[in-house]
Parts: C-alpha cells; structure tokens; sequence
C-alpha cells in the first residue's frame, strides 16, 4: 500500500492513538518505577557506610528523556507497522538502550572519581584520578560506539585495525609526553610519595607540592621550587622521609688517652642512662670502638621514635650536654685534635731554653673534627 493511502486510512489513525497512550502510560510508568527504586536506595544510603548506593541513586536521577523514545518504542511495538519500520525499530531499540546504559555509567564513574577526591580519610593526587576517570569513560562511550555500529551491521573490524595503527602512530609521535602521562599514573596508583611528603632524589630534597600530569613540583629547603618530568624522577632512588616511623642515630664522641680503664667501663653504661631517661628514643648501644691518633672512640647507636627532624635534633642536643655533665662529674676529659711532635739535636736544645726548661713536646691543635652521623640529610 503506497504510504499515502496509508496515512488516510482509518486504522493508521487508530494505530497513532494507541501508540501516543501507550508511550505516555509507558514513560510515567517508567519514571514512577525508577523512582520508587531510587527512593529505596537513598534509604539504604543512609545506614550504609560506603557510597555505593549513594552512587546508584544519583545514577538513577540522572536518566535522561531517552525513557520518552524508550516509552515511544514499546507503543510501536504493539501496532502494526511496514516490514522496512519493523527492522528500523529492532535497530532502535538497541540504541537508545546503549545510550542510556553509557550515560548512567559514565555518570557512576563522574561519581565515583569525585568521591574519591571528596574523602578526608586519604589524599589523593587529584590529577591521576581525573586521568583514570577520563580514560574509563573514553572506554565506555568507545564501546557504545561500536557495539551500535555492530548493531546497525557495520564492518568495525577494519575501523578497530585503523585505530590501533593511529593510536601506535600517535604514540611513537609523543612518546616523551606518554612516558610522564603513564609515569603520574603510576606515581598515582603504586603511592610512592604523596602531597606533603619530604623526599629525597639524587641531589635534589624537598616537600612535593604538586604531582602533574607531565612534571613533579618540589618545595626545596631553601624556599625554591624544584620542578622534575614523572619519568625522571620515578628512574631515581626515592628517599620519602615522612613514611619514616622511627629514625636510626649513629654518633661518636672520644676521651683522652690517660682516662682509666675502669672509667672507660662505666662511660657505656653511663649513656644508655642518659638516652634511657629522655622521651621517644630507644637505646639500642654504646661502645668503646677503637684507638684513633688522639683518643678513645665510643660509638653510640640509638633510635628516636618519631620521623620530626626537628624532635632528633632536640632529643640529639639533650643527649649530648647530658655527656658532658656527666663526663666533668667523673672527671673524664674529651679529647682535641691533636699531634705529638719530638724534637732533637740543637733545634730541640734551644726549644727547652727558649720555653723555660718546659717539656720538648709541642701540641698543634687540627681542625675540629665533625661527629660521624649516618643522619646527614634532613627527614
């Protein structure tokens, strides 16, 4: 029948009736339904302690007008159409359902990534998770794409292979650009170091103050910002200060060959004491090491349970005035930098002479010498 006739024929009139009160019935049924749905998950919501139905309610209050085409479909369903209509509305059908699928999921996912950046428990880089948000809706609405080209019977198989030869082309293109992109994910996902971290690389220290998508932003010591590409900084041996939960002191102190033995044997005991008393350390030794040129070495070993540099530095001064009131109260002398220096013959007659029948031994004071601190950088 030409669609002329068609269009004057009673029934077509009746069909157009009964599909315009069955789309209506069908979209406030629909909205009803995904109501009364989203209502009893927002009462969930609110014993539940995870956002998950948090989630799904805005998912559902985000459903576009795709339900009127959705309603609209069923009432064509029901009367008679042309066998070239029936084949058009078998086609829709799957549109407008992978449409409304893809838009409910990249609104959970828009849901999901805010929700993550919202929370106070755990600071995350705000940077990677937009990335990770952006390439899994990308993936979505990619696969929405396909799925209604396969539908509408479009050959994607040739279409996939052109996109992986242009995506490879891309990437061979921008590769230094891709290997910081893919390095932030990384620095995102695996957590080597987070904002307000104090780390330690190569010759570089600082506090991270912003993670990019292409660099790594710095806070020096010395107030300057330290700027480093992902890639690079990830290549390095990263010393990250503040995931420090206790913090090893090795220091060495020495006193004057002529102090006794048996006061040489009370100085450990003496330390563990002082290190003993004082708050958040925990002492772990103290011994006589060795005989150096001018004195007799000790070496003390303790831990300062706190990552703070400047509570070490605090408890490290406390320690070592401690050492020396206690050394003056036994009468312990520490030793200087010093050489002995004999002089013979003639030189050594008008030495005597000259210093008033003094003994021929001379003390040339060295430099000081700097404790030896296995603690050289700033945590």
């Amino acid at each position: 029948m030409p669609f002329e006739q068609y269009l004057q024929s009673d029934s077509v009139w009746v069909s157009v009736t009964i599909c315009a009160t069955i789309t209506v019935v069908g979209f406030v049924v629909l909205r009803t339904l995904i109501g009364v749905i989203a209502g009893r998950l927002r009462r969930w919501s609110g014993h539940a302690t995870s956002h998950f139905y948090r989630i799904a309610v805005e998912m559902l209050s985000r459903t576009s007008n795709l339900l009127l085409a959705f309603a609209l479909l069923i009432g064509l369903k029901v009367v008679d159409l042309p066998p070239r209509w029936e084949d058009a509305l078998r086609h829709g059908w799957f549109i407008v359902l992978a449409l409304q699928v893809a838009m409910w999921l990249d609104g959970g996912v828009r849901l999901w990534m805010s929700s993550l950046l919202d929370d106070p428990a755990k600071v995350r880089n705000p940077v990677t998770t937009t990335i990770i948000g952006i390439m899994i809706r990308i993936v979505i609405w990619t696969m929405m794409l396909l799925s209604i080209l396969a539908n509408l019977g479009v050959d994607i198989t040739a279409l996939v292979a052109s996109l992986g030869v242009g995506g490879i082309a891309v990437a061979l293109a921008v590769q230094t650009l891709l290997s910081d992109v893919f390095a932030s994910l990384s620095i995102g996902v695996d957590k080597p170091f987070e904002l307000g971290d104090f780390v330690i690389f190569g010759d570089e220290l600082g506090t991270i103050e912003h993670i990019g998508l292409k660099t790594t932003r710095i806070r020096a010591l010395s107030g300057e910002q330290i700027v480093c590409s992902n890639a690079r900084l990830l290549d390095q041996t990263i010393h990250n200060y503040k995931r420090m939960a206790e913090r090893r002191v090795v220091f060495t102190f020495g006193v004057v060959y002529d102090t006794p033995p048996q006061k040489l044997r009370a100085i450990g005991a003496l330390v563990k004491a002082i290190i003993s008393s004082i708050e958040q350390t925990r002492f772990d030794r103290a011994h006589f090491v060795s005989f150096d040129d001018y004195r007799l070495k000790f070496e003390v070993v303790y831990y300062v349970l706190s990552p703070d540099y400047n509570v070490y530095m605090d408890i490290q001064q406390e320690i070592n005035l401690r050492i020396m009131e206690r050394l003056r109260e036994i009468e312990v002398a520490f030793a200087l930098p010093m050489r002995h220096v004999w002089m013979r013959g003639e030189l050594a007659t008008t030495t005597r002479e000259a210093v008033d029948d003094q003994p021929p031994t001379l003390h040339v004071p060295f430099r000081n010498e700097l404790p030896d601190d296995d603690n050289g950088g700033k945590g």
